[in-house]
């Protein structure tokens, strides 16, 4: 028969895994309180708001939500398999992961499941890792039960990572030629080539705000000068400035277009990038989501004709927000460590996966060892 303690786990792990996924955010940072024997008082109970604020900041809003449908995932896993996912119980969680890599059992979303990518079980990993901390208990991943099955999914299953193809010079024009000349047709030309030279990820595209603090939520501002624009960012990496320079024409030029974006939107302060209304005349308040550039770039490879010798549905499986930062790496022909830095990676290594044609034979190492 359950203990006491034992209900109490399961209650609260019930009572998490179906509140909605701000609320649980919410519940998880309203856990940093006081120490029970230190007296309240204003200025400790001030400090208490502002670590809470802090925590929630502690991971992106993307990360957030996957580590939290990760943990509803695996929930929902143990009470179909009879067992509660508190406190974590090493043992269930190896079968967890065994279960996903085969894909043998029932997923509790639909009734047959499929093997996921290595990469994407060891996401749910660090996703679990991340929700049992957050709930205070520890997961631990030097657990033989943990570490071995997932020593051994890698080995079995690991394949080369799947690259998205890099958009180049000519398919950049040809996907902004696509555009209207309305003011959405304006905004989505500047995200483009905005995001094109500036080997942006898509979520930093949609970050930026006009000014320094315009918003709560932006990463970022944007300064425009004579020479170009200076993009001032906190991504992955930390903060970092992306040079934009002027092209040698209006028409694709990155730094013109946003210009012309927020002179005919009028925007002067807050998201760069937002909706506008249905009519296509009038600038909305509400930002982007960053789901907005990969389905702009999705149809405007469509409607450029890219890789038209393969059947639409492979096009748009070949091509993803990260098409523009592969496409700047894989086109500038410029020093390998000006396109590192554009692109915030902390090693050349890391730039040159995204090299799609480069010169991978630049340095002989055999005739340098004398062969």
């Amino acid at each position: 028969m359950a203990s006491e303690t034992e209900r109490s786990t399961s209650a609260r792990s019930d009572e998490l895994d179906d509140a909605p996924l701000d609320e649980r955010d919410q519940r998880n940072s309203d856990d940093i309180a006081l120490p029970s024997h230190v007296a309240a008082s204003g200025a400790l109970d001030r400090l208490v708001n502002t670590a809470r604020n802090y925590a929630r900041a502690a991971a992106s809003d993307n990360t957030l939500k996957a580590y939290a449908k990760d943990w509803a995932h695996f929930a929902r896993w143990c009470r179909m398999k009879g067992a509660e996912p508190l406190p974590p119980s090493p043992e269930m969680i190896g079968l967890y992961l065994a279960d996903l890599a085969s894909g043998s059992g029932r997923s509790p979303s639909r009734s047959a499941s499929r093997p996921l990518s290595v990469s994407t079980i060891d996401r749910r990993v660090s996703g679990l890792g991340w929700s049992f901390a957050q709930r205070g208990f520890t997961l631990d991943r030097k657990n033989r039960h943990i570490a071995t099955v997932l020593a051994g999914i890698k080995r079995k299953h690991a394949r080369p990572p799947v690259q998205k193809a890099a958009i180049l010079a000519e398919d950049i024009l040809a996907m902004v030629a696509t555009l209207p000349f309305d003011l959405r047709g304006l905004r989505d030309r500047a995200i483009l080539l905005l995001g094109y030279a500036g080997g942006l990820r898509r979520s930093e595209i949609v970050s930026f705000d006009v000014h320094k603090d315009d918003t709560p939520d932006s990463s970022g501002w944007i300064e425009i000068m004579e020479k170009g624009a200076l993009l001032t960012l906190n991504a992955k990496t930390g903060w970092r400035e992306v040079e934009i320079c002027r092209g040698s024409k209006d028409q694709t030029c990155p730094v013109h277009a946003l210009e012309q974006w927020l002179r005919f939107a009028k925007i002067d302060f807050g998201p760069v990038f937002v909706g506008t209304s249905r009519d296509g005349k009038r600038a909305l308040e509400t930002r982007l989501n960053d789901k907005h550039v990969a389905r702009l770039i999705k149809r405007t490879v469509l409607d450029a004709g890219i890789r038209s010798d393969l059947p639409d549905s492979e096009r748009l499986a070949l091509f993803s927000g990260h098409s523009l930062r592969a496409g700047l790496a894989s086109s500038a022909e410029v020093d390998e460590r000006y396109v590192q830095k554009q692109l915030g990676h902390a090693s050349a290594e890391m730039t040159r996966r995204y090299q799609r044609s480069r010169d991978r034979f630049r340095v002989n190492l055999t005739k340098a060892a004398g062969l």
